[in-house]
């Protein structure tokens, strides 16, 4: 039942984008006169088609699911070449540069604009989302030796402000990829609590690896509330303790307990072990004896009760303009740093390792689904905007191939000569396999 339900998340996010990247093609072309034969969902065998308008156009789907193409009347293709006369000043190669210039980049502009208006949705609805707060750090942590303590709240980084831990990662890994140092600007848990400022160098933030969990790296974690008890289970060790719901747990052994997490550390490290549990319950401070069992399967302590660990949540939300606004920063920013990631990996600062292929975004989507709508809805702007940016890499068969074609046509006043045009075809479709061997033997590393 997960394979069926992370294949359909899988499709269901990348089928409307294939759609939507082949419809910016199809509709630019028609705006610039040029016939279409056929708009196709998947590659290979058509497995159902129709045709509709005035030109009869073919729409398709075809077996592979693995893009989509729209076929356009080309010369260059004895199968899309002219028949009569009256279509020639339809044909594609005959259009001025500048109009195959933007049927072709009209694709990856259509995922850019899908990506846009999806997160300026989502910001206009207003997002819940985990805050800045920070939770109590060790000493030896980079942001502790910076100056940052527990509870703190961060509101920018390097002069951007920050609201939510998801624009915190973004500006904590866009400073990592950049070598920069990271400024972050922060206040007290206080209302009346000044604000101040913390550096992480850039050697610091250099050495980061930026698929990893940067934050908990430089030791930031989400701030969480005191240790109360939500429910406690029948049969388990925390029953026969005596704890009880709305207990307040302040100390075990006497040690200080900041929250859950800590909790929850101390109780998976002592099983068969008794620990002194500090509660306070009402006006009562009390102290239980708590013998964790041992699970059987892990050996670590279980004493079978649900304790608060909910982080603070905090509504990104803005009003229409602003929205698109934020959506088109995003959908700049993102796609800035894919570009930077992809220099990066080509010239050995970045692993290899973070190309992806089929495997993981399904993985990834059916994750998103699962956990609702809006992060469904954020995993499609951003696989929107990846496939964007993978269209407009200066690779032959791609559109940013062609797109370079038509660029060095520009310059020199010429079409590109036929057979480089043949060889460089070639090189493209052996580099674009060998880009996808490597993706899915990443996929599967990962899931091994």
């Amino acid at each position: 039942m997960n394979l069926i339900h992370t294949l359909l998340a899988f499709l269901l996010a990348l089928g409307p984008l294939i759609v939507f990247h082949e419809l910016g093609h199809y509709v630019v072309a028609r705006l610039c006169g040029v016939k279409v034969l056929r708009f196709s969902i998947g590659m290979g065998r058509i497995v159902w088609s129709r045709r509709f308008g005035p030109d009869q156009t073919e729409w398709a789907i075809s077996a592979l699911p693995i893009g989509g193409y729209v076929k356009m009347l080309d010369a260059r293709d004895p199968s899309t070449a002219p028949t009569n006369d009256a279509d020639l000043p339809r044909e594609f190669t005959r259009q001025n540069v500048w109009k195959r210039i933007a049927i072709v980049a009209a694709g990856p502009i259509a995922n850019f604009i899908l990506a846009i208006v999806v997160m300026a949705a989502l910001f206009m609805h207003g997002k819940e989302e985990p805050g800045t707060r920070l939770r109590a750090m060790p000493e030896a942590s980079a942001v502790y030796k910076a100056g940052v303590r527990g509870g703190d709240v961060v509101t920018a980084v390097n002069g951007r402000p920050v609201q939510s831990w998801t624009e915190l990662r973004w500006e904590i890994v866009r400073a990592a990829i950049d070598k920069h140092a990271a400024e972050l600007t922060l206040r007290g848990p206080g209302p009346n609590s000044a604000p101040y400022r913390a550096v992480l160098p850039a050697d610091r933030m250099a050495s980061l690896d930026v698929d990893s969990d940067v934050l908990g790296v430089l030791g930031m974690q989400l701030w969480r509330p005191r240790p109360s008890v939500d429910k406690v289970l029948p049969d388990g060790a925390a029953a026969r303790a005596g704890l009880r719901q709305g207990d307040l747990v302040t100390s075990i052994d006497g040690k200080n307990i900041a929250d859950g997490i800590d909790f929850i550390e101390a109780v998976r490290g002592a099983a068969g072990k008794t620990l002194q549990v500090g509660v306070q319950r009402g006006d009562q401070l009390l102290v239980l004896p708590l013998t964790p069992d041992r699970d059987p399967q892990s050996g670590k302590g279980l004493v079978k009760l649900m304790i608060a660990q909910a982080p603070e949540m905090v509504t990104v939300k803005a009003g229409p303009l602003e929205a698109f606004a934020k959506g088109a920063q995003r959908t700049w920013e993102t796609s800035a740093m894919t570009v930077k990631m992809i220099a990066k990996m080509i010239v050995g600062e970045v692993s290899l390792k973070n190309v992806t292929g089929p495997i993981t975004i399904a993985d990834v989507a059916g994750q998103t689904a699962r956990s609702g709508l809006e992060p469904f809805l954020e995993f499609i702007a951003f696989i929107s905007i990846s496939l964007g940016v993978m269209n407009l890499l200066p690779i032959p068969v791609l559109d940013g191939g062609h797109l370079l074609y038509y660029s060095l046509e520009v310059l020199t006043g010429r079409p590109l000569p036929a057979r480089i045009g043949e060889i460089a075809q070639r090189a493209g479709v052996g580099l674009l396999f060998m880009l996808m061997a490597l993706a899915v033997f990443n996929d599967l590393v990962r899931l091994l």
